[in-house]
């Protein structure tokens, strides 16, 4: 049983700088996509990133694209969340997820393992 734990979050002023970071325990995530997903009070939870199991792709959502960086590191068995220029509306619960194979339609595909989320919250 793969299990995913998220830190880095909480408060920043708009303009800072974060980053988030997904561990995983249980089984290796070599071969494994891994996305972040937020989750803003009283909205739908939305995508963020996903990166494939070898680095070779990585998809942003439009609204967080040049604002954010999605990297991993195989060997912690760990993903990260790069936060740059953060927003009042980047408000909200992170969540990491994580599937066999790569991040094709990552939007559309139902992840197999969630970790519980981490907070962050952009405010002056």
């Amino acid at each position: 049983q793969t299990q995913l734990v998220e830190s880095g979050g909480g408060l920043v002023q708009p303009g800072g700088s974060l980053r988030l970071s997904c561990a995983a325990s249980g089984s290796s995530l070599d071969y494994n996509a891994i996305a972040w997903f937020r989750q803003a009070p009283g909205k739908e939870r939305e995508g963020v990133s996903c990166i494939s199991p070898g680095e070779t792709q990585k998809n942003y959502a439009d609204s967080v694209r040049g604002r954010v960086t999605i990297s991993r590191d195989n060997a912690k068995n760990t993903a990260y969340l790069q936060w740059n220029s953060l927003k009042v509306e980047d408000t909200g619960v992170y969540y990491c997820a994580t599937r066999f194979g790569g991040c094709r339609n990552w939007l559309g595909v139902e992840w197999t393992y969630w970790g519980q989320g981490t907070q962050v919250v952009v405010s002056s």
